[in-house]
């Protein structure tokens, strides 16, 4: 049989794998780099999240990955948190299948046991977080000398985590001669230097958005007082299904999640302060649609897929332009719709034109946004019936399953008054069409025409009242005394 995939040098019986997913016709992303990497070459790619960068390098993994030995595995894939560890495992394993090849993940926060049994039976591909594999290399229970194909995703989040010192020190524990797949949001600044350390004459696999597949997604941001800003969550998780809420720190998130839940939605929280056990349990009620709403800290920015997230609501608004994305990536994944809400307090001003000028959203002023009444839990959405009466379709895509998802529109419009300041960000999907390879460089055509509609005029007194001073005070879930994770532990890990 064959399909665009084999055209691109994939093997039948993996091409035969992805077709019983429903995936026939490769991203932009996958169009670049499968050929180089499948012909042994080291790739440095840049896409963004969500464009299906895990079976851009999960394939020639399979094709090209040798059998390991017990405690000695043959590949080895870094990812910055547990939650993207575990989801590039279930990737990979069907995958792998075909050639007869075994993957786990390793990660902190769960107990060596199961991790030790795996490793003494044998895994041809170890996946895991930089901190556990590193404990397990100290221990004697893993070594690297074998390991010959290398993969690094989200290499820029590593570096924001603090982690390349400790990928550094593995590396140089792999042959020398080995394949090394890098993949990241950005190449520049601390990756860049790890990309010279570490590769060898790679190809660069690059992909733009498109302005088609950017307007997907609708940014908008509400302005909102403290006392305001539950309700309105409420609501916009009524309307939308499910929602990804981020607060700022751990407390705040399981606050916010508490006052959901007593407001009639089912939420759960998500963050490095809860155990592995408990982060687990909060994913699978949210995909599974038991749980209508996901409470996150930043640790979920990057490291949590899930199909058909309809919206991300900024509870507390993101340090800066990258955390902003990051967080909004959970939601219009691989060219779907979805909805981005920030619920600006007057204390956030400066931030939010600061990360509308860094991203090009439309800079208009911020609307109020009347009350919604509490939700019950009888009106409450699951994502098997659908959205509530009034409100759009939820918009499929799967950056490594459901590739030929489509939109089926978006909500008609938010509880109250309506929105302002919907725009999309340059750096948001990945183009529609596949590149060319020229020479050494390979990039995808991220021309297309923009369907942006005229933005919205700000109507009169949408910004601050006159007469009225500006409010101050800590919004909910706002810096704990600790300042940061807990002690001890390394975020991820």
């Amino acid at each position: 049989m064959s399909n665009a995939f084999t055209d691109l040098g994939v093997s039948a019986p993996i091409a035969s794998v992805l077709t019983a997913r429903g995936i026939t016709s490769p991203f932009p992303i996958q169009s670049l780099a499968l050929p180089p990497a499948l012909a042994g070459r080291d790739i440095c790619g840049r896409a963004p999240t969500g464009s299906g960068k895990t079976i851009a390098f999960g394939i020639p993994l399979a094709q090209r990955v040798g059998r390991g030995k017990p405690a000695a595995p043959r590949g080895l894939v870094l990812a910055p948190t547990r939650e993207l560890a575990a989801q590039i495992q279930n990737e990979l394993r069907p995958l792998l299948s075909p050639v007869k090849r075994k993957v786990a993940s390793f990660y902190g926060g769960v107990g060596f046991g199961p991790q030790l049994k795996a490793l003494r039976s044998g895994v041809d591909v170890v996946v895991g977080c930089p901190g556990r594999i590193a404990d397990l290399v100290r221990r004697g229970d893993l070594v690297l000398d074998l390991v010959d194909v290398v993969v690094i995703d989200e290499a820029d989040r590593m570096a924001d985590m603090g982690f390349l010192p400790e990928v550094k020190r593995l590396l140089d524990l792999v042959q020398p001669d080995r394949q090394t797949m890098l993949f990241s949001a950005s190449l520049d600044g601390a990756v860049d230097v790890l990309i010279k350390r570490y590769q060898s004459d790679p190809v660069r696999c690059e992909v733009a958005a498109t302005t088609e597949e950017v307007d997907l997604t609708s940014h908008r941001f509400v302005r909102a007082r403290a006392e305001e800003r539950l309700a309105l969550t409420a609501g916009l998780v009524v309307e939308h299904g499910s929602t990804v809420i981020f607060c700022r720190t751990k407390h705040g998130a399981d606050r916010v999640a508490g006052q959901l839940q007593r407001a009639g939605v089912d939420a759960v929280p998500i963050h490095g302060g809860r155990s592995q056990a408990q982060r687990d349990r909060a994913l699978k009620a949210f995909s599974t649609g038991s749980a209508q709403a996901l409470v996150a800290t930043d640790v979920a920015a990057r490291g949590i897929h899930v199909d058909d997230v309809s919206c991300v609501v900024h509870y507390d608004f993101p340090a800066d332009h990258k955390d902003y994305l990051h967080r909004s990536g959970r939601t219009g994944r691989a060219g779907a719709s979805g909805t981005v809400v920030s619920l600006i307090m007057d204390g956030d001003f400066d931030s939010v034109r600061s990360v509308q000028r860094a991203l090009d959203l439309p800079a208009e002023a911020t609307a109020d946004l009347g009350m919604p009444a509490s939700p019950s839990r009888s009106s409450a959405p699951s994502r098997r019936s659908g959205r509530p009466s009034g409100g759009g379709g939820n918009g499929g895509g799967n950056a490594g399953g459901r590739q030929s998802g489509s939109a089926n529109g978006r909500p008609s419009g938010a509880p109250g008054r309506q929105f302002s300041g919907e725009g999309r960000p340059s750096a948001g999907r990945p183009s529609g069409g596949s590149g060319r390879p020229s020479g050494r460089r390979y990039e995808g055509n991220g021309q297309g025409q923009s369907s942006r509609s005229a933005a919205q005029a700000p109507r009169p007194g949408q910004g601050p009242r006159a007469g009225q001073p500006r409010r101050s005070g800590q919004p909910d879930g706002g810096p704990s005394r600790s300042g940061g994770p807990g002690k001890g532990r390394r975020p991820g890990r």
